[in-house]
């Protein structure tokens, strides 16, 4: 694993390259540019604050849209890192077949764009928690939730990497994916807070689902800021968690790599 993520790191000038282009050709001649990829995150924050605010809030239409566009650029990233990487050989397969680059920069290449329009849409959060909130306490929260995003980033690169070498062989994974994806969103507390989940006994449908581990030590702390007592204890808990899942994903995910990347080009 070390050899390979030093070959990654090598060919690190060629990843950014890659990174690069990406966002100029899906933004290129578009006014907005980049900020297209806010638009959708907080276009459905705007209809589910109209619209669940009252329902699933707690009456303050501010907090609830930090809540849910938290939720939304958290779940975007997880689900286009995953559905999106699993196509990356596919789509990098010219040059995969003229240089001989480690294959987990070109699902690290997906991961990454993916990230960045996440971390743009968690900006407009801290800054609606600041109007609202007016302490130091969000930066406060944004510091404890900055290893939640690199677990996170570390998990989806992970999730990628295996979703690209089964998706290699077999090509339905991809639809299977993002049909899991839309299943997954209503299973995900996003818009809603598990509360409401656990007060009809079906918390543990939160429990077995990993995409809410990440969702929660990025959004809870960011939303709480400075946690004390029993919100620490929860914090570190959670933390805990997410590393050890983490590192099932990167153990599952080497295994992989080692399997399969010698065969994977056969198949492409």
């Amino acid at each position: 694993m070390f050899r390979h993520l030093s070959a990654v790191w090598t060919a690190r000038h060629f990843l950014l390259a890659l990174v690069k282009l990406d966002l100029r050709l899906r933004y290129k001649r578009s006014v907005l540019g980049i900020g297209w990829s806010l638009l959708h995150p907080i276009a459905m924050t705007v209809v589910f604050t109209v619209v669940f605010s009252q329902l699933f809030g707690d009456g303050n239409p501010v907090g609830y849209a930090a809540f849910a566009l938290a939720g939304l650029a958290v779940w975007g990233f997880l689900r286009d890192a995953a559905t999106l990487g699993s196509k990356a050989f596919l789509m990098n397969e010219a040059y995969i077949r003229q240089s001989p680059m480690p294959y987990t920069i070109y699902t690290l290449r997906t991961v990454l764009g993916q990230a960045l329009h996440s971390c743009m849409a968690l900006a407009v959060v801290v800054v609606l928690l600041v109007v609202w909130k007016g302490d130091i306490g969000v930066f406060v929260g944004l510091a404890l939730a900055l290893p939640g995003l690199l677990l996170a980033l570390i998990a989806a690169w992970a999730v990628a990497t295996i979703g690209a070498f089964i998706t290699a062989f077999f090509h339905d994974m991809a639809h299977m994916l993002e049909v899991g994806a839309q299943i997954g969103f209503f299973l995900t507390p996003i818009m809603y807070r598990r509360s409401i989940l656990d007060s009809r006994g079906l918390g543990w449908l939160v429990d077995i689902n990993p995409a809410n581990l990440y969702l929660s030590v990025i959004r809870d702390p960011l939303l709480a800021g400075m946690p004390t007592g029993d919100g620490l204890a929860h914090l570190g808990h959670l933390y805990l968690s997410a590393i050890a899942v983490t590192a099932v994903l990167v153990a599952l995910a080497t295994g992989v790599v080692g399997w399969l990347h010698k065969k994977v080009i056969f198949h492409l």
